[in-house]
């Protein structure tokens, strides 16, 4: 769904990171000027504690139970407002509510 409508997707398992460790995957999305979707708020720790100014990390923090359908349709939706921000460096976080966006480095 997702690169049908213009994205270019890749999921940790296609790279051989499905049990990789936070810090390498950070490190490969940042290689690769990827932005990393993730549910995972390890990932706001690291980058807040490396004060690191990449890679973009959205962060959902949506209620549980959506099928990834549902979560590719929520990104199309309102990602394209924040590509700017992303292309920037930043750590945005989607709730069932709203949206925040913090510009990288966090510090």
């Amino acid at each position: 769904m997702a690169e049908r409508a213009g994205w270019d997707v890749v999921h940790l398992r296609e790279l051989g990171l499905k049990s990789a460790p936070d810090k390498e995957v950070l490190a490969r999305a940042e290689l690769d000027g990827r932005v990393l979707v993730s549910a995972d708020t390890d990932f706001g720790t690291l980058l807040a504690a490396s004060a690191a100014p990449g890679p973009s990390v959205v962060l959902l923090r949506i209620g549980s139970g959506r099928q990834a359908e549902q979560v590719a349709r929520l990104l199309i939706a309102n990602l394209p407002p924040l590509t700017d921000e992303l292309s920037r460096g930043a750590m945005v976080v989607m709730t069932d509510q709203r949206i925040r966006v913090r510009r990288l480095p966090i510090g």
